[in-house]
């Protein structure tokens, strides 16, 4: 079966023929390519063509598609052990391998997915501080929990979606939405409710909206307001953790949060997610502490090794990610002489290895007001064109490129070529 086949049947068995909206295509018009193998910075569909990858499964894929030493510890770990629901050494290896090498970070929790991270970090900060209110910032996406579809970015801008049908009001009331990099809307947020604030949630690298880097000064604000009123910083860093630094975003920053998440590069391109921070806080979890929170497939064995195996190549090969700054600046540096040249209209935001080629008149995006300004109608032409030229990147204007390790400066130059050629 070809891809048109394969999708046009997927319909009448899973909603849209897909299990996570954004692959659906709907906005860019066509039949999504039907993925059949990844090998590097390469992938493969059922119709034979092959495409450089810069969505690499929407980040997880740092060290490329099939990473030999990822795949070598699945296949072991494998033929022991699938799942336990039991404690087993791997998830003890996992862990204080995190705990030892990032900082910040006493006491993890792992999980299944970064939604699962985000949803139970913020039921701990609850649970922590006793209160109800939660802050979260205009266009960062932190899962499909109930609590933060409301101003969220990525699929929900994309679906052209203000929230989503089937989350009750009662559902949001304890959400207070405030503006990203906007030191002076935060400051009256806790002016109003300080008391009542159990903790902030904050992507500080936003990739959701588009990459959307937070200003340094915006995170060392709510850090020192956090201090003053007794809430929990929870840093989400899903996207950005292991991948714009080995040890986050936070360490760029050098602002340290309570709590951080993270997810897709920590399980090797498998289910995963963890939440972890200061020793106090994750003390209150059930078993030692009042705070519930339970999965069956957390910890999972081939899960944990295939994390590991990522986390341990990625520490162990810190030019890896001097070798991920420099790709990623060379196509920043193309993206925007290239625009230049054609007169585009082009903004590129990056950080590290994260980038999104916003298209732009103003020139700039630091929030999620300036993102909605954005040309979607030729960020689509863009995206077919660079589809139809073998180059793989989100079907949506409010998502990140990522660059892997496997990628090369011809790779970097084939993408730029096919910018070129790009026709308004």
């Amino acid at each position: 079966m070809n891809s048109h086949e394969i999708f046009e049947e997927s319909k009448q068995y899973m909603p849209g023929g897909v299990n996570s909206p954004v692959r659906a295509f709907k906005d860019m018009e066509i039949t999504p390519p039907v993925i059949k193998k990844g090998e590097g910075a390469y992938i493969f569909d059922e119709d034979g063509n092959q495409y450089i990858d810069f969505v690499g499964a929407w980040g997880p894929m740092i060290l490329g598609h099939c990473d030999k030493d990822v795949v070598k510890a699945i296949k072991e770990t494998a033929e022991n052990a699938i799942a336990f629901g039991a404690p087993t050494e791997l998830e003890l290896k996992l862990a204080k391998h995190m705990c030892t090498t990032l900082d910040n970070f006493d006491m993890v929790r792992m999980v299944n997915s970064g939604t699962e991270a985000t949803m139970s970090a913020v039921k701990l900060a609850r649970g922590y501080t006793g209160r109800d209110k939660i802050i979260k910032f205009a266009g960062c996406y932190h899962g499909h929990f109930d609590g933060f579809l409301i101003s969220a970015g990525s699929g929900v801008m994309t679906e052209g979606i203000p929230g989503s049908a089937g989350v009750p009001e009662a559902s949001i009331k304890n959400t207070v939405i405030g503006n990203y990099n906007d030191i002076e809307n935060i400051e009256m947020i806790f002016e109003k409710m300080g008391n009542e604030i159990a903790g902030v949630i904050i992507e500080p690298v936003a990739g959701n909206m588009g990459v959307v880097p937070a200003k340094k000064e915006f995170l060392q604000k709510l850090r020192e307001l956090c201090d003053e009123n007794g809430s929990i910083l929870i840093f989400d860093e899903v996207m950005c953790g292991f991948r714009v630094a080995y040890k986050g975003a936070q360490s760029l920053y050098e602002v340290t949060p309570d709590l951080t998440t993270f997810a897709k590069i920590m399980g090797g391109g498998l289910p995963c997610g963890a939440y972890g921070g200061k020793r106090e806080i994750m003390e209150k979890l059930s078993p030692m502490g009042p705070v519930y929170q339970a999965g069956t497939m957390s910890g999972n064995p081939i899960v944990m090794a295939a994390g590991l195996a990522t986390l341990t190549k990625l520490y162990e090969n810190p030019d890896l990610y001097v070798k991920l700054e420099t790709l990623g600046e060379k196509l920043e540096k193309g993206a925007l002489k290239i625009a230049k040249e054609k007169n585009l209209p082009l903004c590129v935001n990056r950080c590290g290895a994260m980038i999104t080629l916003f298209f732009n008149e103003e020139g700039k995006v630091e929030n999620y007001e300036d993102a909605k300004k954005c040309d979607t109608d030729m960020f689509k032409k863009f995206f077919l064109h660079m589809l139809n030229s073998g180059i793989n990147i989100a079907p949506s204007q409010f998502e990140a490129l990522f660059i892997n390790t496997t990628h090369t400066e011809e790779h970097i130059d084939s993408f730029l070529q096919a910018m070129k050629k790009f026709q308004v």
